[in-house]
C-alpha cells in the first residue's frame, strides 16, 4: 500500500498515549528519574528505528533490553509508579482533568469523605501561635491514603484535635515534638512521625528538614503537610508535592477546606 490508513482510533491512541507520558512526566520531573526516563525513551526510539531499517544484529541486541525493560522500569520507577497509581486511584486524578472530573461529577458530588468533618480551626490557629513564637512543627492531615506505614513509627496518641494539645506536642522541651503529628478522621493518631523526604534535585535551598519531609509525604500520598517554620515562623501548606508559603490564617482555612472537600 502507498498510503497508511489513518482513522479516529489512531488519533485517540495517539492522544492517550501523549496524555499518559504528560502525566508520568508531570509525576518525576524536578527528580533523577526524569533523566532515566528520557534513558529508556531515547532507546526505545531507536530501537523502533532499528526495526524499520531491519538491522537484525543491533536490533537483536536491543530486542534483549527491551524484554527486561519493563521489569527495570519497575524496579527503578518503584516510587515514582506508586504515586501514580495513587494518583490515579484518587479523586486528585478528576479534580486536575476538568473532562475526566465533568464526566464523573455526579459520582464525586455525591461521595461523603471521611476527612471533610476535620476540626481545622484549633489547627490553624495553634499554627500560628507557634508561628509568632517561632516554634517549628509539621503536622499532616490525612485523605483517602492509607498512613499506617508512617503512624507506626511514632508515639500513639488518639486525642481530639485541640490548640493547646497541638502547641503542647511542639512545645520545644517536649519529648514528642522531633517529628510530625498525623492527624487522621478527626484525631491526632501520632506524633513523633518519621516521613519520606523529597528527592527533588532542584528544591529550594532556604527549606528546612521540615519542608523536605513535607513535599515527600505529599508526593508520595495524598495527604495534606502544614509546616511551621522554625527560622522565619512562616506557615506553609505542601500538597500534591508543592508548597504554597507565606499564608496567612484566612488562605491556609481556604485551602484546607478546599482541599478537604468542606465547600
Amino acid at each position: 500500500m502507498l498510503f497508511i490508513t489513518f482513522q479516529f482510533i489512531d488519533a485517540f491512541d495517539i492522544l492517550l498515549v501523549a496524555f499518559l507520558l504528560y502525566q508520568v512526566y508531570i509525576i518525576i520531573k524536578g527528580t533523577p528519574a526524569v533523566n532515566i526516563f528520557t534513558g529508556i525513551f531515547v532507546i526505545y526510539c531507536i530501537w523502533i528505528l532499528v526495526r524499520a531499517l531491519d538491522m537484525k544484529l543491533f536490533g537483536s541486541i536491543l530486542s534483549k533490553f527491551i524484554d527486561v525493560g519493563v521489569i527495570a522500569i519497575i524496579i527503578v520507577f518503584q516510587q515514582e509508579l506508586r504515586k501514580f497509581l495513587l494518583f490515579v486511584g484518587t479523586n486528585e486524578f478528576l479534580n486536575r482533568n476538568k473532562i475526566l472530573k465533568v464526566l464523573f461529577s455526579r459520582n464525586t458530588k455525591k461521595t461523603k469523605t471521611s476527612y471533610s468533618s476535620i476540626n481545622i480551626k484549633p489547627i490553624i490557629n495553634a499554627c500560628f501561635k507557634m508561628g509568632e513564637t517561632k516554634t517549628g512543627a509539621l503536622i499532616v492531615v490525612g485523605r483517602n491514603t492509607d498512613l499506617k506505614l508512617y503512624i507506626n513509627t511514632g508515639d500513639p496518641i488518639e486525642a481530639g484535635i485541640s490548640e493547646r494539645m497541638i502547641e503542647n506536642i511542639f512545645f520545644k522541651n517536649s519529648p514528642l515534638h522531633d517529628g510530625a503529628v498525623i492527624i487522621n478522621e478527626n484525631k491526632i493518631v501520632a506524633a513523633r512521625c518519621v516521613l519520606p523526604v523529597t528527592e527533588k534535585e532542584q528544591f529550594p535551598a532556604h527549606y528546612g528538614m521540615r519542608h523536605r519531609a513535607a513535599v515527600g509525604i505529599t508526593e508520595s500520598t495524598d495527604a495534606l503537610a502544614i509546616i511551621v517554620s522554625e527560622q522565619t515562623g512562616a506557615v506553609s501548606l505542601s500538597l500534591s508535592g508543592d508548597i504554597k508559603s507565606n499564608l496567612t490564617p484566612s488562605q491556609l482555612n481556604d485551602l484546607l477546606k478546599r482541599e478537604l472537600n468542606m465547600v
